[in-house]
């Protein structure tokens, strides 16, 4: 199988399993890349030990909604998001947007990805659209090559914008692709990255950018493709868009997807904060998921999602950070504290809030299920052994260690965790990401920055 890792005597151990159990003052053995058992007083022999005291372990964070080459896109006030509405935000930062290269793409997401596995994120999903005539068509290569670096589980959301200004999109020619292109680079990654195996570390997801700047077709045929080849669909959708797609097609999105056959088990969406709750409930019926976005919804002034209405239809909810144009962070944990607050704010009126704890399985769980991992989600034998551990020896949480399980969103454990693992292989402890010379890809990255972005565009003025 490959090496035994134990973490011994750990404070607590949040499983998030069916039972919602906590093991206390209990042990976590690994071999390779699966939990083998958790318990009192496991055999460690012929194994690494990770000393456990003091410390909390949980499954890792999934992220199901992301844009990393967005990440050399931050600080901005000369494009300032709250004060825009979202289709006016489109149509300036797109001016930007096709000025990214593959060494944008890659650092960017080296960026992201870091800020991501320091925050106890273990697998993420990047919605990948920004095809530049700069660019070419290698930049989720790119990014499989920083997830590889760094040792993330990356899931890749190939996407496109098709539709020219000239029909209504926002979308500049310089980023624009033709539906066949689009389709035959989907094709390329699924053969060259995607694995469907236990543990697999990439995986590949079709994703047309959003219905209002793509042609119909465009969305047919990726529906035609991922179905062929049992791969995943996602979509942007809910986000403002329905006033345009009721004047295009004298219909509201999420039908306008249906007809079509974007819906489904295999699909989910990104934001959805527009949607209806007779919508809500076609998509329990068909098994259609959404990830949560918290803090684009905050920051542009949008509504809330409801996410108990959605619950009560058995939507899966999931949560995302979105890209750092509209959030500038890559901080899933901080996501979970907003999210929590945000629930809270309108609890009176909805019946209720969902507690710190069902949010976290919203991040775990309901993550797995989203990218369609059984393999994932949970601290459970035979699962994979993706974790974070946070230091419960810290003054600021004295007073808090009674609930191991709601500690993370209701006391605001937002800052870097003590330790993330993923597939059984450490990749951050004590502040240091391993295996890479930090500082160095940081002056490397703010180099590029620099160099394609800010010496180019006035917005950075």
């Amino acid at each position: 199988m490959g090496k035994k890792i134990i973490i011994k005597n750990a404070r607590a151990i949040v499983t998030c399993n069916p039972e919602d159990q906590v093991f206390y003052d209990s042990d976590l053995l690994i071999e390779g890349p699966q939990i083998l058992q958790i318990g009192k007083d496991l055999s460690s022999e012929d194994a690494q030990v990770i000393d456990g005291r003091e410390k909390f372990v949980y499954p890792g964070l999934i992220n199901t909604h992301h844009h990393f080459f967005q990440t050399f896109v931050r600080n901005l006030m000369t494009i300032d998001y709250p004060n825009m509405l979202v289709v006016e935000w489109l149509d300036k930062i797109y001016r930007i947007f096709q000025k990214i290269n593959s060494e944008v793409i890659y650092y960017s997401s080296l960026t992201a990805m870091g800020d991501l596995l320091k925050h106890g994120c273990t697998c993420a999903f990047d919605h990948q659209y920004c095809y530049t005539r700069a660019g070419g068509k290698e930049l989720v290569d790119r990014q499989m090559e920083a997830a590889a670096r760094l040792g993330i589980r990356y899931h890749a959301g190939r996407g496109t914008n098709t539709l020219p200004r000239s029909q209504g999109s926002t979308i500049p020619d310089d980023m624009l692709e033709t539906t066949e292109e689009f389709i035959s680079d989907c094709e390329r990654l699924i053969q060259r990255y995607h694995d469907p195996a236990p543990f697999s570390m990439r995986q590949i997801v079709v994703a047309p950018c959003q219905p209002i700047n793509s042609y119909i077709e465009t969305f047919k045929e990726s529906v035609a493709l991922a179905r062929s080849k049992g791969v995943r669909l996602h979509t942007h959708l809910g986000e403002g868009e329905n006033v345009i797609m009721q004047e295009r097609w004298q219909k509201r999105t999420l039908e306008w997807c249906e007809d079509i056959g974007f819906s489904g088990p295999d699909v989910w969406i990104a934001h959805g904060w527009e949607l209806y709750p007779e919508e809500f409930k076609r998509m329990g019926e068909t098994g259609t998921g959404v990830s949560h976005c918290p803090a684009p919804a905050v920051l542009g002034g949008f509504p809330i999602l409801d996410l108990k209405a959605l619950e009560k239809e058995k939507v899966i909810v999931s949560l995302g950070c979105d890209g750092s144009a509209t959030n500038d962070s890559s901080s899933l944990m901080d996501s979970l504290r907003m999210a929590y607050l945000m629930q809270a704010y309108h609890s009176k009126e909805r019946g209720g809030c969902l507690s710190p704890y069902e949010l976290l399985k919203i991040a775990t769980v309901n993550g797995a299920k989203t990218l369609g991992r059984n393999d994932l989600g949970s601290l459970e034998a035979g699962k994979g052994a993706d974790l974070f551990m946070i230091n419960t020896g810290a003054l600021e949480l004295t007073g808090t260690l009674h609930d191991p399980k709601n500690i993370l969103a209701r006391v605001g454990v937002t800052g870097p965790v003590w330790l993330t693992m993923v597939n059984g292989q450490v990749v951050f402890r004590d502040g240091q990401l391993l295996g890479v010379d930090e500082q160095a890809l940081t002056e490397e990255g703010e180099k590029v920055c620099t160099r394609v972005l800010r010496q180019e565009c006035e917005a950075f003025r």
